[in-house]
């Protein structure tokens, strides 16, 4: 379903909203902070985002469906470094002070302007149409583990493993033009536990009490992050009788997982029976979060989303953008689960962690 209505406030946050959530984990400022001279921490996000500059415009200037793509790339990149440049001098200029949110829609609204609407199109239908490829031995993998808690466990290091795919990241973006990224490697090489924010164990019993009614997972990328990741852990819980709603977003940003592009991947996954590698996925649905950047505000969802999620038990949101820059701390009236791999350095130091290092906060309500 497109979504064209008013935003609306996601009806599963901890109320009052405006007292009790904010969309960004790390504070860039306090009220102390002079108003006209940028913080040593807005300085470090805004350089993080000009690092990532050279790999957007080389997206761009690929995009074979936009007439003279490389002049237009280049506009896009000066334009967007100058107003980077124009708020580490003055970060209440172009709608600031900036956050991750405010830097994320700057990007996307530049592209736009310039008929860039989906920079990552190539290499996200060359990465779901890969990992589509390997779903049934993944699922037949974990199908294989006859301990429940260990196949719990294994479906979360996936989601985890998965959610490498992230081309938003600068680093990453370059490993994977050299190299490619294979998803059984990244589920053996994740870093070792405890991570650095790790309620796996408090899960695991939880996993082992209660069955959940129905689940809203807010998706991140595409490839083996949505399709080896996601989709296994849903259809478990599918199986164990949950209904399970998949929010991605409803435009185009980075590689994610746009809302039409996922109900084609389901689709595809399920059997003529309907069924996702033998499990009934009738209670399987896909929404439009109304979201349109790589993070997530939920005060502004899409009323769809809003109307499906009011009655579910667990809340569960998924990567770096979304689940740990901008709603770490977001309350929930349920129980909920914010996972994702730490992939910027920033985050890192924030969380007192490492590189690589893993989320998995599960808290319980």
């Amino acid at each position: 379903m497109e979504s064209s209505s008013p935003a609306v406030p996601f009806p599963l946050l901890q109320t009052p909203i405006e007292t009790t959530y904010r969309a960004c984990t790390i504070p860039y400022r306090f009220a102390s902070d002079n108003p006209r001279k940028a913080t040593p921490v807005e300085i470090q996000w805004i350089d993080l985002f000009l690092n990532s500059v050279p790999s957007f415009r080389q997206r761009a200037e690929n995009d074979p469906t936009v007439a003279d793509a490389p002049a237009k790339a280049e506009k896009f990149a000066q334009r967007y470094t100058a107003i980077l440049e124009e708020l580490k001098k003055n970060p209440e200029s172009n709608g600031g002070p900036p956050d991750c949110i405010l830097l994320c829609r700057i990007r996307e609204v530049i592209l736009r302007e310039l008929g860039f609407f989906d920079i990552f199109k190539k290499v996200k239908d060359e990465e779901n149409a890969k990992a589509m490829t390997l779903f049934e031995g993944v699922v037949k993998l974990n199908d294989s583990i006859e301990d429940e808690l260990k196949r719990a466990e294994n479906l979360i290091r996936g989601i985890l493993a998965g959610n490498i795919f992230d081309l938003g990241s600068a680093q990453l973006a370059e490993v994977f033009a050299r190299d490619g990224m294979s998803f059984l490697a990244s589920c053996q090489n994740l870093v070792s536990r405890p991570w650095v924010i790790d309620d796996l164990d408090a899960f695991k019993l939880k996993w082992t009490q209660k069955t959940y009614q129905k689940a809203v997972i807010f998706v991140d990328n595409s490839g083996a992050d949505v399709i080896l990741g996601i989709l296994p852990f849903a259809r478990e819980l599918l199986r164990r009788g949950t209904k399970v709603i998949l929010a991605a977003n409803d435009l185009p940003s980075i590689n994610d997982v746009t809302y039409p592009e996922l109900l084609e991947i389901v689709s595809k996954l399920k059997d003529e029976n309907g069924q996702l590698a033998g499990v009934d996925a009738s209670d399987l649905l896909v929404a439009n979060s109304g979201n349109d950047l790589p993070v997530i505000d939920l005060t502004s969802v899409s009323p769809e989303l809003a109307f499906m999620s009011n009655d579910a038990d667990l809340v569960i949101l998924e990567g770096m953008g979304r689940a740990i820059e901008t709603n770490l701390y977001a309350q929930m009236k349920c129980d909920s689960i914010k996972i994702g791999m730490v992939k910027h350095s920033e985050v890192a130091q924030f969380l007192g962690g490492r590189l690589y290092d893993c989320v998995f906060k599960f808290t319980v309500v």
